[in-house]
């Protein structure tokens, strides 16, 4: 009996180790072993000064204690007075004394209010390093920026950093039901448990609020944007109050979904017809009371007229209509809009892609100057790999938000290692030519193209309520990404990556080098496995989990994978040429040029703008079948590389999480196999070629791919 106790105990103490690792994301603050780095910090880190009080100033000093005691086994002294030399001073800009304020002066004129300085000065022939900004949030996220030097092993002796936010709405949408499911989410429940809040603050919360503040992100919507009416209602606003009261200090403001039909289904109105007197006031007054119980309330996200969503339209009235009346309810109190162009309508089978350009460009320089319209990355819908919407290089009058998918609906789910960060990239490097060369899609999000002032990029969260956040330890990476970007989206994804293995495992280059070359490529596998060359959506039906081109038999075409593929004898392929639906001619004339010739057209967009031969000649000579079929097979081998790099980290990190990635990975082979397989016995019915030397012949037919039903996947919410 007692060795039994031993083994249970013994247990206990491995799961909590093993669930702390898996719960601090990057945040691990794990113990500086380079003796010679360790020395440095110590030497230049004596005291800590502290000025200020305030709860955020609070966190910040809590942080920095939390930091030094796991990374270098000590706290340096707190004090609220500089004494002596190699200090850390921790303050806002108006709690520094005038010696430092004049050193920094030029330095203020620099950073905006959220940006930060880490300066090494010198007062009194006394060397300092100085952690500022224009208000305590902003300290706080040079604090963290700070911990994150030291957990990547980097040299503090002298430094000189500015860094301030591009953008300025950095945000997260949750699309989190109230009764806990999240629609497209795959790491368990939603964080917020409706059912004990207000009274019951979980400590998941502030460690939520901690995590995001450390790569600065600033807002959460908090439900799905496929809306509910209730959050609007005192008994839930009052939830919402107290998770804005734990968000504040960090730096977070709270958003919510609005149901455009809320007048009616709980104002007891006959309408929701924004342009009714009563539907105004009724909305007004719902702002009034809103901001009476959260001053900093950040305002609404609006789905509407998408998807069976009701909005504007149902009434006989247009997006401009729906945003501006909603616009002039949150105006007197600084709330800000976002209104989704992620439309398609039943009645236009013509395609798909073409519509939220076809619907919204029009109505450009039409909105109130708090309306920002977010925009998903592609015309499509979050796929592997799109091209950049159209919509970014065509509404110069309107602030556009980027709308990006950092959980994995199209991806494999949380069981697919996907370093997202590079698909991010990849479309915020895109030039839309809107304005010459060089007008990337990030220049039109952070506001420089056309001087917004009004900007931001949203991210669908992965998060849910699993022991690490995210269902996948690499999927931590993906929201880490996401804050980093959307804090300055000209970052490049390697730094990234870099900073995240780093902080969250280990700073051996032995394991860093090899892992990060991993996560870069990762992406592009999915795609090669999944999409390639410019396929898309053909994943399975409602859940869109795993391969499903045969789909066919759904009431509206655009559902259909069949709609997106168009395999026939003659090739694949859907047409978006001047020869087809002409998207093309939704970019400006040089991109237009570039994706609809068949010959410039890059191979990785092929298929999403030409129906192409099965004998057509890619640029490696390969047939495009068989040029098809090497990349499904591709897919495939690199994923089973990334077993092979993931199997020689064993030494470097602790086994709980060497073994759980292992597991995964080994899930994304079989799955990457099942999608080769599936695919390529689908569209061969069509080309009625053999496959090349070097791709692997299925083991299953197809018709069992097509008998594979999943009728309890996750994530439909």
């Amino acid at each position: 009996m007692t060795s039994l106790k031993f083994v249970f105990l013994f247990l206990l103490i491995s799961f909590s180790a093993s669930a702390q690792k898996d719960y601090k994301l990057w945040l691990q603050y794990n113990v500086v072993s380079n003796s010679s780095i360790a020395s440095e910090y110590k030497n230049n880190l004596k005291e800590i000064v502290v000025l200020g009080n305030s709860e955020t100033i609070k966190i910040a000093q809590k942080e920095l204690q939390t930091a030094f005691q796991d990374m270098l086994g000590a706290i340096p002294e707190i004090k609220s007075d500089i004494k002596g030399e190699n200090n850390l001073i921790v303050g806002s800009q108006s709690s520094l004394n005038a010696e430092i304020k004049k050193e920094l002066k030029s330095d203020f004129d620099k950073i905006n209010t959220e940006g930060f300085i880490i300066k090494t000065v010198f007062t009194k022939n006394k060397k300092q390093i100085v952690i500022t900004g224009k208000n305590d949030v902003a300290v706080l996220y040079g604090v963290f920026s700070f911990l994150r030097i030291l957990q990547t092993n980097k040299a503090i002796k002298n430094l000189d950093i500015l860094d301030s936010p591009k953008t300025r709405i950095r945000i997260l949408n949750h699309w989190d039901n109230l009764d806990r499911t999240v629609e497209r989410g795959y790491a368990g429940f939603s964080l917020w448990n409706w059912q004990k809040l207000p009274d019951f603050i979980d400590q998941r919360y502030i460690d939520y609020a901690r995590a995001n503040a450390s790569i600065g992100i600033n807002g959460t919507v908090l439900t799905n944007v496929n809306a509910n009416a209730l959050i609007l209602t005192p008994q839930y606003l009052e939830k919402v109050e107290a998770l804005a009261n734990v968000f504040r200090p960090y730096g977070i403001k709270v958003y919510l979904t609005a149901r455009f039909s809320a007048p009616i289904e709980i104002g007891n109105l006959k309408t929701a017809d924004p342009k009714d007197p009563e539907v105004i006031n009724w909305w007004k007054n719902k702002a009034v009371e809103i901001y009476k119980r959260i001053p900093d309330f950040g305002g609404f996200l609006v789905k509407a007229n998408s998807e069976g969503q009701p909005g504007p339209q149902n009434y006989g009235r247009d997006h401009v209509d729906g945003a501006n009346m909603l616009a002039d309810a949150v105006t007197p109190f600084g709330g800000v809009i976002m209104w989704r162009a992620f439309v398609y309508s039943e009645h236009d089978a013509n395609d798909r892609a073409k519509q939220a350009y076809s619907e919204f460009q029009p109505y450009d320089g039409k909105f109130k100057d708090n309306v920002i319209v977010q925009v998903k990355n592609g015309a499509i819908d979050f796929q592997p790999r799109e091209p950049f919407h159209p919509l970014f290089g065509a509404m110069p009058k309107t602030p556009l938000m980027m709308e990006f998918q950092i959980t994995q609906e199209y991806l494999g789910f949380s069981t697919h290692l996907v370093f997202l960060p590079k698909l991010f990239q990849e479309v915020l490097e895109s030039d839309t030519y809107e304005k010459g060369k060089g007008s990337t899609v990030a220049k039109v999000v952070d506001g420089t193209l056309h001087q917004n002032k009004l900007t931001g990029i949203a991210g669908v969260a992965n998060i849910g309520n699993d022991l690490n956040w995210t269902g996948h330890p690499f999927a931590q990476a993906n929201w880490y990404g996401f804050g980093r970007l959307v804090w300055n989206p000209y970052l490049d994804s390697e730094i990234i990556a870099d900073e995240w293995l780093r902080s969250t495992f280990s700073n051996d280059e032995n394991f860093v080098k090899p892992v990060k070359k991993m996560m870069i490529e990762s992406r592009e596998a999915v795609v090669n496995y999944m999409t390639p060359l410019g396929l898309h959506h053909i994943m399975d039906t409602g859940h869109h989990y795993g391969p499903g081109p045969w789909v066919s038999n759904l009431s509206r075409p655009e559902w259909n994978p069949t709609y997106y593929h168009k395999a026939d004898k003659n090739g694949i392929g859907f047409d978006r040429s001047k020869t087809g639906t002409n998207a093309t001619a939704q970019y400006m004339p040089e991109v237009e040029k570039l994706f609809d010739n068949l010959e410039t057209c890059p191979e990785k967009d092929l298929l999403w703008f030409h129906h192409v031969s099965w004998d057509y000649k890619l640029k490696n000579g390969q047939t495009l079948w068989n040029g098809l079929a090497l990349k499904y097979q591709e897919g495939v081998d690199q994923v089973k590389e990334m077993q092979n790099v993931w199997k020689k980290t064993e030494k470097y990190i602790d086994s709980e999480r060497f073994h759980e990635v292992g597991m995964l990975l080994e899930i994304q082979y079989k799955e990457a196999k099942w999608w080769r397989d599936a695919c390529l016995l689908y569209f061969q019915q069509f080309s009625g070629k053999g496959l090349p030397k070097g791709v692997e012949k299925p083991t299953q037919t197809l018709d069992y791919f097509k008998s594979l039903k999943f009728p309890f996947a996750p994530g439909n919410g």
